[in-house]
């Protein structure tokens, strides 16, 4: 599955805005939203995206807001 896909299935699972996933997972609220437009990102970029939604559910501070 394309990472992009995977990621708009787990912003819907885990009610979580585009802008706060960008920041918490990479550090750059326009990461989604850049990528809805085309953005391609790099192997490692989408490695560390992979392991940041791999590990969301460990955390214990997830609240969206």
């Amino acid at each position: 599955m394309h990472i992009t896909r995977q990621i708009e299935r787990f912003l819907k699972d885990q009610e979580l805005p585009p802008t706060k996933f960008g920041r918490l997972a990479a550090g750059d609220p326009r990461l989604v939203l850049d990528m809805r437009m085309g953005r391609e990102i790099r192997p490692e970029m989408e490695s560390r995206l992979l392991q940041f939604m791999s590990n969301y559910g460990n955390q214990t501070d997830r609240h969206p807001t």
